[in-house]
């Protein structure tokens, strides 16, 4: 009786299997990126993000080398890869702990001959598993140094089109002030586009509520990309070839120990502004 219940071999499609893309350096190198087949996490696309982020560190060197980077939600890594191409004394790349997953992220750490000791885990480019918001203590750990807390920390964080999960916002913040080095020179860089038009106020709203809990945001950057991502879908194609890049950083008063960024989100303020936004 079992087997007449059981489905068909080919009733469920089969999952898309893992693709490779490609990212060209300004000095002409190729870099590999496998992506997982799919996933829940939207880490199966190669995101705008990653490639203006990338390019960005290209143009401008010194923002990562001889320092530590944290990548949140990185997927294939680009931006981490080409931190430690670039210089940069530790990167850390992450995404959520899915097996698949990080192993997708070492493979393209282990292929790219761009970075020195590439695949070892005391190399300059690590992956780890890290869901937004949770404690960091096993990311912070890499750095090494002092065991007292807030002595280590990073100096550039990477968010690279992980705005549009309006529900995370909070997470992502949480991440930024318990990760992020409490001094003038460091800064959280967040790029993305408004893939859903209709909701960008939402991808917006990140920043009110990084400003509500007294972070100090900078607008960096504006590119036109020469298509949309989605080619086919829906809403006004110029925002959604729009990338735009924003510096989220530590107000001056925080990193001289006043004033310090509170814990939890003031969600009555921010909500309410969200709520008259739509």
């Amino acid at each position: 009786m079992g087997a007449l219940f059981d489905d068909p071999e080919d009733f469920y499609p089969p999952s898309p299997p893992p693709t490779v893309q490609t990212y060209t350096t300004a000095g002409g190198a190729v870099i590999d990126l496998h992506l997982v087949g799919h996933s829940p996490l939207e880490a199966h696309h190669l995101w705008n993000g990653a490639r203006v982020v990338a390019a960005h560190f290209e143009a401008s060197p010194d923002l990562v080398r001889g320092r530590s980077v944290l990548e949140l939600g990185a997927g294939a890594g680009l931006p981490s890869i080409v931190a430690a191409a670039l210089g940069a004394a530790k990167v850390v790349m992450t995404d959520f702990p899915d097996p698949d997953l990080l192993q997708t992220m070492w493979r393209n750490i282990s292929g790219c001959a761009l970075i020195p000791r590439a695949g070892e885990d005391d190399g300059p480019c690590i992956a780890d598993g890290y869901v937004w918001g949770a404690a960091p203590a096993h990311l912070l750990a890499h750095l090494g140094g002092s065991s007292e807390p807030d002595t280590k920390k990073f100096d550039i964080l990477i968010l690279a089109d992980l705005l549009f999960r309006h529900s995370e916002h909070h997470s992502l913040l949480r991440s930024i002030a318990t990760t992020m080095a409490r001094t003038t020179q460091s800064m959280a860089l967040v790029v993305f586009t408004s893939y859903r038009p209709w909701l960008q106020h939402k991808d917006l709203a990140f920043f009110d509520r990084a400003r509500a809990q007294g972070f100090v945001v900078e607008k960096l950057f504006e590119k036109k990309m020469d298509r949309p991502l989605f080619e086919n879908d829906p809403g006004d194609e110029e925002v959604r070839k729009t990338v735009t890049g924003w510096a989220v950083r530590w107000p001056e008063a925080a990193c001289q120990g006043e004033g310090l960024v509170k814990w939890p989100l003031k969600e009555e303020v921010v909500e309410g502004r969200a709520a008259r936004e739509e």
